[in-house]
């Protein structure tokens, strides 16, 4: 059965939209995910896999192949471990098309533990700044990464701790209070300096490279 969920995923400074289509069917037991994936995202197949099972819910013994789209694109990072998590349980039937239909305007970002649990991600703000462009009203993301989240307006920002609980939110088991643009924290209380890098001529490429960078790890 095939599912497609939305994610993002970094581009330089620039967030950009990833459908992750998931199919699963018979033969051969295996996993792979496929679409310029780099060897983190080839390692998310153990981290989901194991992050399933400790989530008390039984991981297929079939063929699964997820693509991640534009295949065209190099796709880097953990961002899309609960995507893939999420992507693969509908198309067991452990979340019903009828539940997933009202996320259909939803992304779903964060890298799993191998307990199930939600880590902090690098990027979330470019990522979150990009999705509004795109018209999407909704993120599931870290508990730690849902303050500078909010700081983009007109999102809805969803912050989860553990795999079971995004299940049962999308279930509608569980309600999570949205984290409100702005509502946690201070602009004004951010430090500034006085001089930046508009007072360095030149150096375009040096000047990239270190703003790439500090946003990966900030």
């Amino acid at each position: 059965m095939l599912s497609k969920i939305k994610s993002m995923s970094l581009e330089g400074l620039n967030g950009y939209l990833v459908e992750i289509q998931t199919d699963i069917s018979g033969g051969i037991p295996s996993f792979d995910i496929v679409g310029l994936p780099d060897i983190r995202v080839k390692e998310a197949k153990e981290r989901v896999k194991t992050a399933i099972k400790n989530s008390g819910m039984e991981f297929p013994s079939r063929k699964i192949v997820v693509n991640l789209s534009p295949a065209d694109k190099k796709k880097e990072g953990t961002f899309f471990d609960l995507s893939i998590a999420v992507g693969i349980l509908i198309s067991i039937g452990e979340i019903s098309r009828i539940e997933i239909n009202e996320f259909s305007n939803t992304i779903f970002i964060g890298e799993l533990s191998l307990d199930g649990r939600i880590n902090k991600i690098n990027g979330i703000l470019p990522m979150c700044i990009e999705a509004v462009k795109l018209g999407i009203k909704r993120v599931v993301v870290p508990v730690e990464n849902s303050i500078e989240a909010s700081i983009v307006k007109d999102l809805e920002i969803i912050p989860v701790d553990n795999l079971t609980q995004v299940i049962d939110y999308i279930k509608g088991d569980t309600k999570i209070c949205s984290t409100s643009s702005n509502e946690n924290i201070n602009l004004k209380s951010l430090e500034h300096y006085d001089i930046d890098f508009s007072e360095v001529k030149g150096q375009e490429n040096a000047k990239r490279a270190l703003e790439i960078a500090a946003t990966r790890f900030s």
